[in-house]
């Protein structure tokens, strides 16, 4: 009992919070626990863009120049970065919830440092016998493994980092969190991605290699540096119990909490349209908007763009709106805008449609994490995220999987009137992707309305 009072004490010392007391907004970085976390992270994250994107580079331009099984070897690092999320993914948070969050994130980082390093060093000692066939495929199994293992980390590190956040972040400013967070994943998926190649070509694959490794050092030291709520005696006593218990009870909690189990199936139908889309969307660049292929890319920075617009204003207004509100209407918005995305024929136009469609999305990521962690007890944060992430991972490959596959067989051919409209293969699909979307922003909206989340937002906005 004594532990769990300082550590309640301590979570009002880290997140600056007292009793009773309400703020709706706060300095732009919250506080000084989440600027450090915010700054390491978003160092982290564009480092592993960069690293992620050289990667494919470097093996498609280097390593498997010329060969037949490129493709293969390249769809290889996806593959090894895939395997972790669905055989351990989901396990993952029953360790988190047992273990102290900013130790395993730090474990993590430490971990993730050493073996961005050792491809580093690798590479340094490959290169000095490049040519050899043997050599090659010794490299190549390194690089996988080493993918394999980041990415068995970053399992950890994702449920562990979404608990921290609720300790260090009060509850009001958790959404201003979110937004903060996803305005670094958008500028790093901006500029990582465009900054790979270039210093890949220009400078060599250590340099990216090192910008990695040197990215987990940075978000080593801001958590060395971060005040949390120690991890006490009485919650490591009641957290050791059967493996088998405390996911089966992570599991019961999920489906048994409707809004949780709602915030689920929005998420992996909004991941199952998105999927979707991402595998056609260059198809429907080429031949429905008759765009070149070179600039697609500039759909993709639309997007982005909108994405980090979407995620200012959803940190503003979403507290105000109210999560659940949030949650649906962006969902039922994010469908409306797909059907209108299926109908375009220019590209101009598909440009600032692009651009709206991101502020939906953001807003749809900004709301759920605070959402999660409100419903949440403590104890449980690090197993009911952990199922999230592969659950959506799943569907996002289905969508991709389903519209490749309606795409090359079953509507090939398609082209029918309805209306004075036109409907061809690609458009049919993105509408069909638009429609669930906008089902699952009506699921939503019945399965959480007058939800106690929301009725006690909406007493402590009032107060």
């Amino acid at each position: 009992m004594e532990d769990k009072m300082q550590n309640i004490a301590e979570t009002e010392s880290v997140t600056g919070k007292q009793p009773g007391s309400y703020k709706k907004r706060g300095p732009v970085l919250i506080n000084r626990n989440f600027a450090l976390l915010w700054s390491g992270q978003a160092v982290s994250i564009l480092g592993d863009f960069v690293f992620n994107t050289t990667l494919v580079v470097w093996i498609a331009v280097e390593l498997a120049k010329g060969q037949s099984w490129s493709p293969l070897a390249v769809s290889g690092v996806f593959l090894a970065s895939s395997i972790p999320t669905f055989l351990f993914g989901p396990v993952a948070g029953v360790f988190v919830d047992r273990w102290d969050r900013r130790h395993t994130m730090m474990t993590a980082d430490a971990i993730r440092a050493i073996l961005s390093g050792l491809l580093l060093a690798v590479e340094t000692i490959a290169s000095a016998f490049r040519g050899g066939q043997l050599t090659l495929f010794w490299q190549l199994g390194i690089i996988y493994g080493v993918v394999f293992l980041v990415n068995l980390c970053d399992q950890f590190f994702r449920p562990s980092m979404m608990a921290l956040i609720g300790d260090i972040v009060e509850e009001p400013l958790q959404p201003q969190a979110m937004g903060l967070g996803q305005v670094s994943v958008s500028l790093a998926t901006l500029v990582g991605p465009a900054l790979a190649p270039p210093l890949l070509l220009l400078c060599g694959v250590q340099w990216a290699l090192l910008i990695n490794a040197c990215s987990f050092v940075v978000s080593l030291i801001t958590l060395l540096l971060i005040r949390s709520p120690r991890f006490s005696r009485s919650e490591k006593a009641e957290q050791t119990g059967s493996f088998v218990k405390d996911f089966m009870e992570g599991i019961r909690f999920l489906t048994k909490t409707p809004v949780l189990w709602a915030l689920l199936a929005t998420n992996m139908i909004a991941m199952l349209g998105g999927g979707a889309l991402f595998a056609l969307d260059i198809f429907f660049a080429t031949r429905n908007l008759h765009t070149p292929a070179a600039l697609y890319g500039l759909l993709e920075t639309a997007l982005g763009t909108g994405t980090i617009i979407g995620a200012i204003l959803a940190s503003i207004f979403v507290q105000r709106l109210g999560l659940v509100r949030t949650i649906w209407s962006s969902m039922l918005v994010l469908g409306v805008l797909v059907l209108v995305y299926a109908r375009l024929t220019g590209f101009a136009p598909a440009v600032v449609v692009l651009f709206i469609i991101g502020v939906p999305l953001a807003a749809l990521n900004v709301a759920a994490g605070p959402l999660l962690l409100k419903v949440t007890p403590r104890e449980m944060i690090g197993r009911i995220s952990s199922l999230f992430n592969p659950l959506s991972t799943v569907a996002s490959i289905a969508g991709a999987g389903v519209a490749g596959y309606l795409a090359s067989s079953v509507v090939q051919g398609l082209h029918i009137i309805l209306f004075d409209l036109s409907f061809g293969p690609i458009d049919t699909i993105f509408s069909g992707a638009g429609l669930l979307i906008i089902l699952g922003g009506i699921y939503a909206l019945w399965q959480m309305r007058a939800t106690p989340v929301e009725q006690k937002h909406s007493e402590k906005v009032a107060r």
